[in-house]
């Protein structure tokens, strides 16, 4: 199998995981309505390219985290069999915290950024 075809194919395999992510994980379905309602508000108060910048690192940083943790989470409860063992609680508890901490992150960023221009708004 060539160079090119081998590189096309792991696309294939990178976008079927997209599509499982959204499929069977609700929070981040949660995360993309977090993420239009921020790119509607960097529309709607002309954000600068600096701040869109921001937005989209915090956004990419939470959808990398939550995809972490799923694979994780995926991987952990085939290898204990969906038992629940010490070890593997902690890791995944762990990973989740990874999530929760890319969140509050991206919500910091967006409170820096949309805060002060919807308060200009109201003064």
């Amino acid at each position: 199998m060539g160079y090119i075809k081998k590189r096309i194919l792991s696309f294939r395999h990178a976008f079927r995981g997209v599509a499982t992510l959204f499929r069977e994980t609700p929070n981040i379905r949660l995360q993309l309505a977090a993420a239009i309602a921020a790119v509607i508000m960097g529309f709607l108060l002309h954000i600068s390219h600096e701040e869109w910048l921001a937005i989209i690192i915090a956004t990419g940083g939470v959808f990398a985290m939550e995809a972490m943790n799923s694979a994780l989470e995926h991987l952990s409860d085939f290898t204990c069999k969906q038992e629940i063992h010490p070890a593997i609680k902690k890791v995944k508890d762990i990973s989740a915290a990874a999530v929760l901490l890319a969140a509050v992150a991206a919500l910091a960023v967006g409170l820096v950024i949309f805060l002060p221009k919807i308060i200009s708004l109201f003064s």
